[in-house]
C-alpha cells in the first residue's frame, strides 16, 4: 500500500482525500479551518453548512472510484 493517496479534491473547506487498498478504495473527508493565529488545521467533524459539499464529495468520490473499478475489467 502506498502512503500516497490515490486522488484527492477539494470543494470549499471540505477535502476528499482517496486511498487504494489492497482490493478496495476508502475515502477520508476533512474541513479545513483558521486558528486564532491564522495558521491552517484539518477536522473530521463538520458544521450544518459543510454537509452539502460532504455530499457532493462523497458523490464525486464515488464516481472516480466507480471509473476506476471500470477501467481495471
Amino acid at each position: 500500500m502506498s502512503n500516497q493517496p490515490a486522488f484527492k479534491f477539494r470543494l470549499g473547506l471540505i477535502t476528499a482525500t482517496i486511498w487504494k487498498n489492497d482490493s478496495f478504495y476508502s475515502v477520508d473527508f476533512t474541513r479545513s479551518y483558521k486558528d486564532g493565529q491564522g495558521e491552517w488545521h484539518n477536522a473530521g467533524s463538520y458544521a450544518h453548512a459543510d454537509l452539502l459539499n460532504i455530499a457532493k464529495c462523497a458523490e464525486r468520490a464515488e464516481n472516480w472510484i466507480a471509473r476506476q473499478t471500470n477501467d481495471q475489467n
